[in-house]
């Protein structure tokens, strides 16, 4: 896999300082934790990306911006690896740690760091296990990426495209585990970044829009607000002359009507099932009071011999 390369700019630096050969060595290692994670093998890459970070506690100012890239692209590193490895606890860590580092270098040169920040997003959404706290994170950087977009856009698009694409996928793959509320709220955070990227309503955010709506028809409350999204999108396929989209969206509305129109099939199943408990205990009560008037009439019948053999 190809690993986050943050632009190190190293000409500042003395070529034959002790700063400038850690850069360059954690670079040269980057690209072997790179070809080992093509390999699968994780643990080698997890030991070569912590030789890195010892090398790294040499270096004379932590605070130097070309230091705090080389971290930054260490922890996009750690956070991929320990993911691979199941250590999601890690993984988060790392995360969390990352966005503080890129969140200062964002604001301080925002054309060339904000596309990091962006992609550190759309890392989370691929490894974040907790959908809630996901969702919660996109939400608290939002800011963060909306004041990048009015500074530059250059590079940010592409990784914007990334981060869309990862939210969608994650919709769907919750959608997928019946969790249908949860994942409308990535689809909605993947039109949104979708949209910003492109500036308009283009064929990747009407197909979306579509799997959305798909999602939101299972949901019977949503059904009329699912035909609304669909109707307000037609004129943008439409317009676009992709007759496969405006094919999909007239074939979902008409889904949702026959959903409309038909009686829900878990209705009338448990309207099926109540008549048929009421009629069993109507059966009961009546085998009931069967019984209790046979018992009554054996029960005279029995006092009557008794009688009957006393007087003789």
């Amino acid at each position: 896999m190809t690993l986050v390369k943050l632009p190190l700019r190293l000409d500042s630096f003395d070529r034959k300082s002790r700063d400038y050969a850690i850069l360059r060595d954690a670079e040269s290692s980057r690209a072997t934790t790179s070809s080992l994670l093509d390999e699968e093998r994780y643990m080698d890459a997890l030991e070569r990306t912590v030789n890195i970070m010892r090398d790294l506690r040499e270096f004379s100012d932590l605070n130097h911006i070309e230091f705090r890239s080389m971290l930054a692209a260490i922890l996009f590193d750690l956070a991929e690896v320990h993911f691979l490895l199941k250590d999601y606890r890690q993984s988060e860590k790392e995360l969390e740690m990352l966005f503080k580092v890129l969140s200062r270098l964002s604001k301080e040169d925002p054309e060339r760091y904000g596309e990091f920040h962006i992609l550190a997003m759309e890392l989370a959404a691929r490894i974040m296990r907790s959908r809630k706290k996901t969702i919660e994170m996109l939400v608290k950087q939002r800011l963060t990426t909306d004041s990048l977009y009015e500074k530059v856009n250059a590079g940010v698009a592409s990784a914007t495209e990334r981060l869309a694409e990862s939210l969608r996928k994650v919709g769907e793959l919750t959608a997928s585990s019946g969790a249908y509320k949860e994942a409308l709220k990535f689809y909605s955070e993947a039109i949104k970044y979708s949209k910003k990227r492109s500036g308009r309503v283009g064929r990747k955010e009407i197909k979306m829009t579509i799997e959305m709506a798909e999602v939101m028809s299972r949901i019977k409350a949503m059904r009329q607000r699912a035909k609304r999204l669909l109707a307000a999108v037609l004129p943008h396929a439409i317009a676009l002359e992709t007759l496969e989209l405006e094919e999909d969206i007239i074939a979902l509305i008409e889904m949702i009507d026959k959903y409309e129109e038909q009686p829900s099939k878990w209705k009338a199943f448990t309207h099926a099932v109540s008549t048929m408990l009421r009629r069993g205990e109507k059966a009961v009560k009546d085998g009931e009071a069967d019984a209790e008037a046979a018992a009554d009439t054996a029960a005279d019948e029995a006092a009557a011999y008794a009688d009957n053999q006393e007087k003789e």
